[in-house]
């Protein structure tokens, strides 16, 4: 099964991405891990993407689908994945299909502005392997610290105040509509966002037919 994430920046897309694919059996393909990393490492990649992150802005359409075409062609994806961060424009969703990239499903999590907002001031994530916590709805079991590596957690630059707000600003603006392409075929799901992490799970799945 091939699957899409959609919501505003701190909907949940990535940790329901995670408890999804393991039950699903799939590897979840988060285009902003793979961006962090670059930017991590010093690629050249890496450089020229942190502008634009830095400031909230989307990263331009022919690198993204680049580096989605290319890690979707290996073998752990043969039997689905979950694409978590892409696409997040009509042009990004139209390339896609462009290159034989077929989505069977498209699941939207439904988020006020105002819970992102504060939602994203609690936001952690780890520096070494980019795993994500909040202070209150998903703490680390030691704080300040991963539970899977030990790596140190940290509040992302593009997670201050000023950064989410024009997130949100470029969300709607130029994500959202992505949601009409995928009604228009038959394949958007809607689901709660505002709830605790399970039930949003647990409306995913029934979503999904599992």
């Amino acid at each position: 099964m091939k699957i899409i994430f959609l919501g505003a920046p701190g909907a949940g897309k990535g940790t329901q991405a995670e408890i999804v694919a393991e039950k699903l059996g799939i590897p979840t393909i988060s285009t902003g891990n793979m961006l962090r990393e670059a930017i991590k490492n010093g690629t050249e990649l890496g450089l020229k993407m942190k502008q634009y992150t830095d400031n909230g802005q989307l990263v331009p359409d022919d690198v993204i689908i680049g580096i989605v075409g290319e890690r979707l062609a290996q073998a752990d994806c043969e039997k689905g994945y979950i694409l978590d961060g892409m696409p997040r424009t009509i042009a990004q969703a139209e390339a896609l299909e462009s290159i034989g990239i077929e989505i069977d499903a498209a699941i939207s999590l439904e988020i006020e502005d105002a819970v992102i907002e504060d939602r994203m001031s609690g936001r952690r994530v780890c520096e070494k392997c980019g795993a994500s916590y909040h202070v209150t709805s998903n703490p680390p079991k030691a704080e300040g610290v991963c539970d899977s590596c030990g790596g140190a957690l940290v509040i992302r630059k593009d997670d201050a105040p000023e950064t989410v707000k024009e997130r949100l600003r470029v969300y709607h603006e130029q994500t959202e509509p992505i949601k009409g392409f995928y009604e228009a075929r038959g394949k958007l799901k809607l689901v709660k966002g505002d709830q605790p992490i399970a039930g949003a799970t647990a409306d995913i799945m029934a979503a999904l037919g599992e």
